[in-house]
């Protein structure tokens, strides 16, 4: 039976047709000396290889970072017509559009990247931390809670868990929770911060705020204490 518009013709009828994409992401260290092996989303409009560059000064022989970069890139200044040749080029991870889909993709490209970073018998001993940065927080929450890789540390900064994972204990398995927020965030205030880790807290989910002087931003210092912890 065909679905019917207002004005009594068809409507458009959705469909879906799972196709293979060329992921980008960047490293930073040595592979073949790393004992901790951090894996970075970036935030909304943001690129994968400009965001690793908070990263520099973590940068020891034994550390392997990797920035995955999301898979929707756009043109994140509008200008009517062409766009220029210097114009600004950000990535999403998805957007409210067919958002279901955009989570199982990116979840499922996630998955294959670990498995190809990991798979050397070198890493068998290497710590595994993940750290998200705004949008990357509540995608490093879905692809510690539905994907298939596993981690010591899950680091969520600057975000929470998206609304539709179900709290509970074993909501990142056996990884310990860091939620990182500065004192003045745009986007999140002190009590929102309070009251969603009291949520946390209420639900079973073992976790530690951490706070800095600053907004929305990767503070160097406050990485710098993360990363020297065992």
């Amino acid at each position: 039976m065909s679905l019917e518009g207002e004005s009594g013709r068809p409507a458009p009828q959705e469909r879906h047709l799972e196709v293979q994409r060329t992921a980008r992401y960047y490293t930073l260290g040595s592979a073949a000396d790393a004992r901790d092996v951090w894996f970075v989303l970036h935030g909304y409009g943001q690129l994968a290889r400009r965001f690793l560059r908070h990263f520099r000064p973590i940068a020891v022989p034994e550390r392997l970072l990797i920035a995955p970069e999301a898979l929707n890139r756009y043109y994140s200044e509008y200008e009517p017509g062409y766009h220029r040749p210097d114009a600004h080029v950000g990535a999403t991870w998805m957007t409210r559009e067919d958002r279901l889909h955009e989570i199982t993709d990116y979840v499922r490209y996630l998955d294959q990247l670990y498995a190809e970073i990991l798979a050397p018998p070198s890493f068998g001993n290497a710590r595994r931390v993940l750290l998200g940065f705004s949008q990357g927080a509540a995608t490093a929450a879905r692809w510690a809670a539905l994907g298939q890789a596993g981690f010591d540390r899950v680091i969520l900064w600057g975000g929470f868990p998206p609304p539709e994972l179900a709290r509970g204990p074993a909501l990142f398995r056996d990884a310990g929770l860091t939620v990182v927020f500065g004192r003045t965030d745009a986007y999140a205030s002190a009590a929102r911060v309070q009251a969603e880790s009291a949520v946390l807290a209420a639900a079973g989910v073992t976790h530690r705020l951490c706070w800095f002087q600053g907004g929305h931003e990767i503070d160097a210092d406050t990485l710098a204490e993360l990363a020297a912890e065992p």
